[in-house]
Parts: structure tokens; C-alpha cells; sequence
């Protein structure tokens, strides 16, 4: 069945994602960052409040996934409270020092997240041999692989992402990066049976009164006075055309 996983990155998107029509979402915190693991907080509430399956991310920080000893303690340690929590999945991704997968590291993440499901997240983008990392994964009974197709977007990776789909004998390939209405019809011909998209936009905060001169962010140009929304009609939107035009090509194809 197709699936349309939404990446939400506070507990407001992930209740908008669920009343919206999302399958699955990708919970996460700092958008800024590209997702970082959230807080025991938002996930205890998010688990309360949102019935369909949800797979936070588990990544101590932004940057690159090659990770510490302690940073490698921390990823097992939410491993193990998300799934005390009873989260049905999970989204990680650990790489060595040379860009290849850090098997040692994956088998023991994947002892551990034993009973859950593991998606391999965008660190696949930055692996030096993407077959080779498929692979392993493939070897490792990884769930599904989230790529944009080692490139910016998916729209651009999309003829990595084809071979990728033609070649797995294991995990779904599910393209996120970019992915829109405008172009959604090129994954759907692809053979996607999995997209992800955050499908949402910049809203202004409700603050009427904005500090000038001060800001908490060491980057200057950001605006710390937006917020980023899930946009409830674009993921109505999105699932309206993707999952019948799904089931229609994977028909034709059968």
C-alpha cells in the first residue's frame, strides 16, 4: 500500500500531519539542523496525542553522522526509551569515518532497536558507494532507505533513486527532498511505493512584540520570529494524488 510519511519537527505539525492524512511521520526537532532527536517531552505528548505510527529520529546533532563514543552511548540510550515509549519505528543513520556505513555501529543499533522498525535515513546521501551501502543494509534487514539521491534534491537524484528501486531486494526506497505536487507524477512513474515531504511552509509567530538587535541563533539572518507549519491542504493534497495513482501504476505494472 503507498505510504506518505510527513517530516514534522514540533507536536503542532504532527497533529496536523495525522488530521491531514499522513501515513507515517518522520518526528523530529530543529528544522534548521535537519532533524535532530526530540525532546522525552514531545515525544511522550506526540505518543499521547497521535494514533497513527510515528518514527522519531534518533541523532544527537546536526553536521555529519560519524559519531563519538559518547554520542554512540546517547543514540542507544533513546533507542532504548523510544522504545520503552512504544514507538513502533525508528529513523537513524551512522557512517565511518571514510563515508561507508559503520556496520559495528548499525548491528548494534540494530540489536538494540530489535522489534522496531529501522529506516536509514538521509546519511545514505552522503555514503561514498551507494550500491554497496544498499547492500549492507539490504544485509542488515533495514526497513526502508530515505534518499534524495545523493544530490540536493530528489527531483535531481531521481536516476539514482530509480536504479536504487530496480536493485533492492529488501528495503523500500523512499525519496524525500524536495518532493511537491508540481513534481510528484516523476516519483509516481518512478515506482515509488514511499514518499516523504515535510509539505509545509513559513508562518509568522504569533509575537507582536519582536526584539530588534537581539538574537538567540548564531546566524544572524535567521528569522527567529517564523515558525515552520505542516500545510494541512498540501498534505490533503499530496495523498489525494499519490496514493490511487500509486496503486494504478504498481496494477499496470503487474
Amino acid at each position: 500500500m503507498p505510504k506518505l510519511e510527513i517530516c514534522c519537527y514540533n507536536a503542532d505539525c504532527a497533529l496536523i500531519a495525522e488530521q491531514s492524512g499522513a501515513d507515517r511521520i518522520e518526528l523530529c526537532s530543529s528544522k534548521a539542523e535537519g532533524g535532530i532527536t526530540p525532546s522525552i517531552g514531545t515525544l511522550i505528548w506526540v505518543k499521547k496525542q497521535v494514533s497513527i505510527p510515528i518514527h522519531p529520529i534518533i541523532r544527537p546533532r546536526g553536521g555529519d553522522f560519524c559519531y563519538s563514543k559518547s554520542e554512540f552511548e546517547i543514540i542507544k540510550s533513546d533507542i532504548a526509551q523510544i522504545k520503552e515509549l512504544g514507538f513502533p519505528g525508528i529513523v537513524i543513520g551512522v557512517l565511518n569515518e571514510d563515508g561507508h556505513i559503520d556496520l559495528d555501529k548499525m548491528q548494534q543499533v540494530s540489536d538494540e532497536a530489535q522489534g522496531l522498525s529501522i529506516t536509514f535515513h538521509r546519511a545514505f546521501d552522503m555514503c561514498v558507494n551507494p550500491l554497496l551501502a544498499l547492500k549492507q543494509l539490504t544485509d542488515m534487514g533495514v526497513d526502508r532507505i530515505l534518499t534524495s539521491g545523493q544530490q540536493q534534491t530528489a527531483e535531481v537524484g531521481l536516476p539514482l533513486i530509480k536504479h536504487l528501486i530496480q536493485q533492492s531486494r529488501g528495503p523500500v526506497i523512499m525519496p524525500g527532498g524536495g518532493i511537491r505536487l508540481t513534481n510528484l507524477h516523476k516519483f509516481i512513474e518512478a515506482g515509488v511505493k514511499e514518499i516523504h515531504t515535510s509539505a509545509g511552509h513559513s508562518t509568522p509567530s504569533v509575537m507582536r512584540y519582536c526584539k530588534a538587535g537581539v538574537n538567540m541563533n548564531t546566524d544572524s539572518d535567521t528569522d527567529e520570529f517564523s515558525q515552520f507549519c505542516v500545510d494541512s491542504d498540501m498534505v490533503a493534497a499530496i495523498k489525494e494524488v499519490f496514493a490511487p495513482s500509486v496503486v494504478r501504476f504498481h496494477q499496470r505494472m503487474s
